[in-house]
């Protein structure tokens, strides 16, 4: 993975809800390798969580060295780029104006 650039992101799936049952809507967090173009690992997030607690997880499995990870706004959290440095990967991440 040397070099490569892994963009980090959650999204909603898609029609995964369930109003009738109160069933609410699951949400992935993925890693995807720019050079590969392929997605290198999924996790769920916790039904009562957030992307933020399924960053690190996320990374737990994945060989970053070398690589530079991306981020939305959600995970600028020093956690989460402490997380990141710990694998021997630098980070961007992308801010919102409020922030």
């Amino acid at each position: 993975m040397t070099g490569d650039v892994i963009t980090i992101d959650g999204k909603c799936l898609r029609r995964s809800h369930d109003k009738s049952n109160n069933k609410s809507a699951n949400y992935m967090v993925s890693a995807c390798s720019h050079d590969n173009q392929i997605t290198l690992g999924q996790v769920k997030v916790d039904e009562k969580s957030s992307e933020i607690t399924a960053l690190p997880a996320l990374l737990e499995n994945l060989d970053t060295k070398d690589a530079i990870v991306t981020t939305d706004a959600l995970n600028t959290q020093k956690k989460s780029a402490n997380s990141i440095v710990e694998k021997g990967a630098d980070y961007l991440s992308a801010l919102k104006s409020k922030h």
